[in-house]
This record gives structure tokens, sequence and C-alpha cells, in this order.
């Protein structure tokens, strides 16, 4: 029987064809090459060179609540309710004697809060219970105890325990699909494309630089293009110009915040 012919493969051809093969799957999770990946992120970093979150907290337990009280409600209206509830009980233990009804009496302003309290006082329990009243550093422990989905559990572990996480929240999950930068349809598929696209030096800050471009730039109803530093690399069909914004060091957001709450 005559044997199959054997193709011969010219020297680094495998290499070439596994190359391309990473460009293909690259190119499928976002519009940008590697290098305007880089190049965004670098402008982002230059912006922001140490951002940080809006919620207000003093350890990784107050975080961890506060984060939970954010969700359907601004980080704004949540931080003029922790501040006075942090000030008295800021450990699973002083929170757990505080009790669902006077800690409802705290949060009463936030919405949903009476649902709220009680997860916070569940959540407590656990803590207290199964990991010795500390926060845990790991997404599956985080994501076990009440009131705590992914999101919230990506947002401590980013925020406390500087892992590389990326928290999809609204803002994050419209840039993603509206620059094309990670699309997705949830936001659990944005989450695996923008981890797999974003240089791995900018991983840590990413998830606040991403949401604070959402916040202030990109914003949900009308994107305000001229002030976007990235509008000339930006793929967004509807974006109004090509000319980024002045590239320079924005005012600390606690700056800016103070400022608006005067």
């Amino acid at each position: 029987m005559q044997k199959p012919k054997t193709k011969n493969v010219a020297p680094g051809a495998a290499k070439k064809k596994a190359a391309g093969s990473a460009r293909r799957k690259r190119k499928s999770l976002t519009a940008y090459s590697p290098e305007e990946l880089a190049e965004i992120f670098r402008r982002f970093r230059i912006q922001r060179p140490e951002p940080r979150g809006e919620l207000e907290h003093v350890n990784p337990f107050t975080l961890l609540v506060a984060v939970v009280l954010s969700a359907q409600a601004t980080d704004a209206g949540v931080n003029k309710a922790t501040r006075p509830l942090f000030r008295v009980a800021d450990t699973p233990e002083r929170m757990l004697a505080l009790g669902e009804e006077k800690l409802g009496e705290y949060i009463r302003t936030i919405g949903l809060w009476r649902n709220k309290a009680k997860n916070v006082i569940a959540l407590c329990e656990a803590l207290i219970r199964d990991h010795g009243g500390l926060v845990p550093g790991d997404r599956d422990a985080l994501t076990s105890l009440p009131g705590v989905g992914r999101k919230t559990a990506n947002v401590v572990l980013n925020m406390a325990f500087g892992q590389p996480t990326m928290a999809v929240d609204t803002h994050i999950f419209r840039i993603a699909n509206r620059i094309e930068l990670a699309p997705g349809k949830t936001p659990e598929e944005v989450e695996r494309n923008l981890v797999s696209v974003i240089p791995e030096e900018f991983l840590h800050h990413a998830h606040h630089w991403l949401i604070l471009h959402g916040r202030y730039v990109c914003k949900a109803r009308k994107p305000d293009c001229p002030a976007c530093v990235i509008a000339d690399l930006c793929k967004a069909p509807e974006k109004t110009t090509d000319v980024p914004a002045p590239l320079e060091p924005l005012e600390p957001i606690e700056a800016k915040r103070e400022a608006e709450e005067a």
C-alpha cells in the first residue's frame, strides 16, 4: 500500500503558525492590538498612577461590608451611611453586637436596606464561625459568604489583598462592549476576556481605571469624547472625535469628591 505523502514544513513554520493562532484568538477577544492595549493602559496610568476605589473603608472587613451595601446604590450614598456606622462597628464582632435592627437604622437610606442588614449580620456570623473573624483572601471562600457574589469578591481581592482581579460592574461591562475592548454577553465573559487581553503589568489597577473612566468620561447616556485620553485609539462606532484629550495626572478622586460635596 502506498504511503501517504508527508508535507515538508519549513523551519520556524510551526512557531509562526502558533503565533498566528494566538493572534487570531486575541483578535476574537478584543479589537485592539497588543501595542494599542499597552498604550491605552499606559495613558490611564499617567492619569491616575495610584487609583483608589470610592467606597470608604478602614480595613478589609469594612470594605467587604461597603461593597455588599453598594449593590444597586451609589458609592456616595453608601459612604454617607457607613461613616457613622464604621465608627462604632469596624469588626464582625462589633457589627454582630450591634444587631440587625440597630444596623438597619444606620443604613436605612440605602436601597434594599432591610435585606442588606440581614445579609451583613449573617455575613458577620459566618466570618466569626468559619474564618476566625477575618476576611478570607480566597474567591471561593468569599463567594460562600451571605450576600457576596463574584463581583464583590473580586473587588475585595483586588483592593484588600492586591490580587489582579477584574470586578465587572455596569461601567466596565459598558466600556468593554462599547469600545470593543473585550466584548461579552455576560459579566463573566467580559471578565475572562479582559483578564486575557490586558497586559499583565497593568492588571492590578485596570479594574479601577476602567470604572473611573466609565464613571467620569465614557458615561452611559452621553460619552464625553472630547475629555477622553484614548479618543484616537477608541474603536467605538459612536465616538465623536479622534483627537485625544491632553494627557496629564488628574486630581485625586478623594479631592474631587470632597469638592463636589462641599
